[in-house]
């Protein structure tokens, strides 16, 4: 679902960056106000999904707070980095966490070249858009995040990535990884595309669609050791079905990867994109 990531060239901060695994929590003199980093023009091109992803609403709802060291996992084509970065760089810290580049298959050589080089591509663009040298920038492998990053992070986050996790069948490791680095306190807030009431695991969940039973969600999080803390309905579209054959792509953005007609396409851009589910969770005591 997520667009190629973009180069990050309109990230303009003035206030200085909080150095890594600093004890406590920033200046909030010098965070920004989400609805500022929200309008920024840096946000131009993806503003338009905003009455679909609800981001103000959203990190209202996991408790996100501008000093917080936070943790994007998977950020794909970046559109909830250019809100999470500028929002949390001057005052907390930003952290990106990608999988295991060694634990996966590729089907060439050029996708297992992007995914080895993610690291190095994803610290260069991010510093290049904020203006900073590339090693102030905070991206890992989960494999490779440092020892002591282990429980001082105050948020995961994890924005439609869990149907790739649970077919790659590396949720548990994830989600234990996750919860390693999270502080006592620390919790995990989730968006995931959601499968109808009523859906069969058949369907929605050894099946690939994109979406996901939300008691299968919940149920990957109780086993990795976290239980439900609430739930929200920010992210809501009672006008998706969530039962196209083609899966979550049918919709906006991807719009069938470009092999839907212009009569599809307007009706899909009428329903907008999918129905999702909003969980936010915490270690099991």
């Amino acid at each position: 679902m997520k667009k190629p990531l973009l180069a990050l060239a309109a990230f303009a901060l003035t206030a200085p960056l909080a150095p890594a695994w600093a004890d406590g929590h920033g200046d909030h003199s010098a965070a920004p106000k989400l609805e500022d980093v929200l309008a920024h023009e840096r946000r131009d091109g993806d503003r338009a999904r905003d009455p679909y992803r609800n981001p103000a609403e959203t990190l209202a709802f996991f408790q996100v707070e501008p000093t917080m060291t936070v943790v994007e996992w998977g950020p794909g084509g970046g559109w909830y980095t250019r809100v999470l970065a500028p929002y949390l760089m001057p005052a907390g810290k930003y952290v990106a966490i990608n999988p295991d580049s060694d634990g996966r298959e590729y089907r060439s050589r050029a996708q297992e070249a992007a995914a080895k080089g993610w690291t190095e591509t994803f610290k260069a663009s991010l510093a290049e858009g904020m203006g900073v040298e590339a090693d102030k920038v905070m991206a890992f492998e989960l494999d490779e995040v440092p020892e002591e990053m282990k429980g001082t992070v105050d948020r995961a986050l994890i924005f439609r990535s869990m149907h790739g996790l649970h077919h790659g069948n590396v949720a548990d490791d994830v989600l234990k990884g996750l919860r390693a680095l999270l502080k006592d306190d620390g919790m995990v807030g989730v968006v995931q595309h959601r499968a109808p009431d009523g859906a069969s695991y058949a369907d929605y969940g050894a099946r690939q669609r994109g979406y996901m039973r939300e008691q299968d969600v919940i149920g990957l999080f109780e086993t990795a050791g976290f239980e439900l803390v609430g739930s929200s309905e920010v992210n809501a579209n009672p006008k998706d079905p969530a039962n196209w054959e083609g899966g979550v792509w049918t919709l906006p953005p991807s719009l069938g990867f470009g092999r839907q007609s212009a009569e599809e396409q307007a009706k899909h851009n009428a329903i907008g994109e999918s129905d999702r589910m909003t969980l936010l969770f915490k270690k099991a005591d």
